[in-house]
């Protein structure tokens, strides 16, 4: 197995203070593209680019019942909706379950006035036990009686939206999927740190390191056997 050259400490410190440079240039740059991001333009949802009635019109169902858009901001001006992809109750998408896993506690976000919540094309019934055996508390509804998900760029896919409520007013503020969504999950971004990074054959590696193709190492957090 290839590894990475040994130096001395004096070379390493200097190997490392080049990278970091570029890593503060991309820093900066995404700091900048955040701040073009916060001046996006935003669409009203249930206006003339979305359905009717206020949030859209949307009904989803949750553990309690029917559920609106609005009420999934649970009473905060900012909503964070993840469309999980559903596959049916054998079969759970393992991409999405690594990143949910990696969403963290949700009070450090409800105190900047901020809900994270999940939402899938299946049924509550297949959806909460599911929930129940990943350990996770985060608000999942499914929105398998309406559109959401076609409207908002998942389809039978995973999406990230995000929006902003006035009142009874919802905007859509940001969409992202594909690898904007991974880049959001620390797992992942954690083994970019490392001298193997993700060991997926896409990756730009030194000959010899360990690899496999991507996606098929992924597991559930209680399938792997490490």
């Amino acid at each position: 197995m290839d590894r990475p050259q040994v130096v001395s400490a004096q070379d390493w410190q200097a190997a490392r203070e080049a990278l970091l440079a570029k890593e503060k240039e991309l820093t900066r740059a995404q700091d900048a593209l955040a701040a073009e991001r916060r001046r996006m333009p935003m669409v009203r949802i249930g206006g003339e680019n979305g359905g009717g009635g206020a949030g859209g019109g949307y009904v989803f169902e949750g553990p309690d019942g029917q559920a609106s858009l609005l009420d999934l901001f649970e009473g905060r001006r900012q909503l964070i909706v993840y469309s999980f992809m559903w596959l049916g109750a054998d079969t759970f998408c393992s991409g999405c379950s690594m990143f949910t896993d990696n969403i963290g506690h949700l009070s450090h976000l409800h105190a900047r006035d901020t809900t994270v919540a999940l939402v899938s094309r299946g049924p509550m019934a297949e959806i909460t036990p599911f929930k129940e055996r990943m350990g996770w508390t985060i608000p999942w509804f499914s929105s398998l009686g309406n559109d959401f998900n076609d409207d908002m760029g998942a389809g039978d896919g995973f999406a990230l939206n995000v929006f902003l409520r006035d009142g009874d007013t919802v905007y859509r503020t940001y969409l992202t999927t594909g690898r904007g969504v991974e880049r959001l999950g620390s797992g992942w971004t954690f083994l970019d740190l490392t001298p193997f990074g993700r060991q997926e054959t896409w990756e730009d590696s030194p000959k010899g390191r360990p690899q496999t193709s991507p996606y098929t190492w992924w597991r559930l957090h209680d399938e792997y056997e490490v």
